[in-house]
């Protein structure tokens, strides 16, 4: 597996039409790997995540299976004289995974539940939760299966702040699409290292496609 950061220049105008459709930046994102098993693999499939960060600079960060090459993403949304991105082995923090250890995450998500479509349909489909308690709820009831639980603050409550909660519309095709998301911060602890090492490479949640799942790691404090 490996983890890259992309620097994305959101004055060109090929990168304002990627940052204003997930189905435009999938499709860029899969364009960066030429053999289909450096894309998805059995237990492992590539993910991808916008942060904009406190200087308003805004990066797209990918794991992959196989090594990236995001030449047509420099040329079309990137800064062309600098090193616009960094691939790194993500293997090692994976290996290094233990029971009991304290990280620092970020994860978007699209936090939902399925409900009929009508009150006398027997069809259902996806809502997304829209409240912040939802939201939170959301995410602790997957944490034990996903090999980790969320830290608990000395109030009691989840030790998460949630920003960035939006609703995407956006068009794939000639189909509309709706996305509920939201960005998770916070401080979790590892329980099951083997789960928790495949909701890393596998994602959490649905919207994978659309820049949902992926949960990255830092040192905590």
């Amino acid at each position: 597996m490996f983890l890259t950061r992309f620097q994305i220049n959101p004055a060109r105008r090929g990168a304002r039409k990627l940052l204003g459709s997930p189905h435009a930046m999938h499709a860029a994102v899969r364009a960066a790997f030429a053999a289909p098993e450096d894309y998805e693999r059995d237990g492992a499939r590539t993910l991808w995540r916008l942060d904009t960060a406190a200087s308003m600079m805004v990066y797209l960060y990918i794991t992959s299976p196989g090594r990236p090459d995001l030449t047509h993403l420099v040329e079309q949304a990137g800064w062309p004289t600098t090193d616009t991105w960094v691939t790194r082995d993500y293997g090692g923090l994976l290996d290094s995974l233990r029971p009991g250890q304290d990280w620092a995450f970020r994860l978007t998500a699209n936090p939902v539940h399925s409900g009929r479509k009508t009150a006398d349909s027997k069809e259902t489909q996806r809502f997304g939760r829209l409240r912040e308690e939802d939201q939170v709820n959301w995410l602790m009831s997957r944490a034990a299966d996903r090999g980790f639980r969320v830290a608990t603050q000395q109030n009691g409550r989840p030790n998460l702040r949630l920003h960035h909660s939006q609703t995407l519309n956006f068009k794939r095709g000639l189909t509309k699409v709706t996305l509920a998301t939201v960005t998770y911060d916070g401080i979790l602890q590892v329980a099951d290292a083997e789960a928790f090492r495949r909701a890393l490479c596998g994602g959490i949640g649905h919207g994978k496609a659309y820049g949902c799942g992926l949960l990255t790691l830092a040192p905590a404090g």
